[in-house]
């Protein structure tokens, strides 16, 4: 009989141990979900901390592929897919307009689109009266500055012989990538003198069209862009559109490097801008578990910190000059609506 007692002990303690290994096995296992990323995100999703968040508190990690935030919603497979991570609300809006059908989806991040420069081009153009400063912060008046540009004036035209070619801004490839998409939208604001329709779009773009000719090869990556203009000097990218956050994660992540070369990089705020939303698209409900992750308070912090994305969710503190970069605005004000899908859809088209 205490034999029997015994076996039915050992039972019950192997019947534990087997339901406790499936229970630590499955509070340890740690789901991977994979989809496309905008180029300036990955800074931020290599983050170490980043990372250790998602994995310890939402058993989570990310897997992905870079990708300009207008393809990966028109163009790209997106078979095996779990999310998308473009750069505004627009891809969003093309996405469901192509027929996508989100699990869920949610902005997570903010960064305005600014204007990046050097410092003799700065104050050259600060002598035309096409940027300004007040408050430390250097603004550009875009009416002025896509006059000069729709003129074909010369670089030699404002002051600086030394530059070759005309007065342009460089950006990426607005079929391809958020900020030379999110940058026509905000010239077509500009050559319209307020929110863009339909009805502007005859006369909108062969204006823009003529603009971007002057271009020549676009960039499909906003991160390859803002490296390009920091490897190459003023000779080869005297004035381009990014994000904010671009120039604020260098000086946190490449401390030294910056350190040498602040002297020379400028931050100019377009009069108006707009705000380059990040939004995350779930395809799936294995997706959907990234939207409360990247939500979480602990990651928003590091994504202002680490990374200079303003986030909604965590209340970023207004103190920038824990960057190191000067003129950095505490608050973005002069922001303009981006042109409806519809809209957007005809500059992509034309533009491409």
């Amino acid at each position: 009989m205490k034999a029997k007692w015994i076996g039915l002990l050992l039972l019950i303690v192997v019947a534990l141990g087997a339901v406790g290994y499936v229970w630590f096995s499955q509070s340890t296992q740690v789901t991977e979900i994979t989809g496309y990323v905008g180029g300036e995100k990955i800074g931020l999703l290599e983050d170490e901390q980043v990372q250790k968040i998602l994995k310890d508190k939402y058993r989570l990690s990310l897997d992905y592929n870079r990708a300009g935030s207008i393809e990966m919603v028109t163009t790209l497979d997106r078979t095996g897919q779990d999310f998308l991570f473009p750069s505004n609300q627009t891809a969003l809006e093309l996405f469901e307009r192509e027929g996508g059908s989100p699990e869920k989806s949610q902005i997570v991040f903010n960064t305005p689109i600014v204007l990046y420069t050097h410092a003799a081009v700065a104050e050259a153009l600060t002598a035309e009266g096409v940027f300004s400063q007040s408050g430390g912060v250097l603004t550009a008046d875009m009416e002025q500055l896509v006059a000069l540009m729709e003129s074909g004036a010369q670089w030699s035209d404002v002051g600086l012989p030394e530059l070759y070619g005309s007065v342009t801004v460089g950006t990426t490839d607005p079929a391809k990538s958020n900020s030379g998409n999110m940058f026509a939208g905000l010239l077509a604001n500009v050559l319209c003198g307020g929110s863009v329709g339909e009805e502007d779009l005859p006369e909108l773009l062969p204006r823009l069209q003529a603009l971007f000719q002057k271009l020549g090869y676009m960039e499909s990556s906003s991160s390859d862009l803002f490296d390009q203009f920091l490897k190459t000097g003023m000779g080869a990218k005297p004035l381009i559109a990014g994000y904010e956050s671009q120039l604020l994660e260098f000086a946190v992540q490449e401390p030294e490097t910056w350190e040498q070369i602040k002297g020379d990089i400028v931050l100019v705020y377009p009069t108006p801008t707009v705000w380059s939303s990040h939004v995350f698209i779930a395809l799936d409900e294995a997706g959907a578990q990234g939207i409360d992750a990247l939500l979480d308070e602990e990651v928003q912090r590091l994504a202002w910190e680490n990374h200079g994305f303003r986030t909604g969710v965590y209340d970023a503190p207004t103190d920038t000059a824990q960057f190191g970069v000067e003129g950095v605005a505490e608050e973005v004000i002069q922001v303009a609506p981006m042109p409806g899908a519809p809209v957007m859809e005809a500059i992509i088209a034309a533009l491409s």
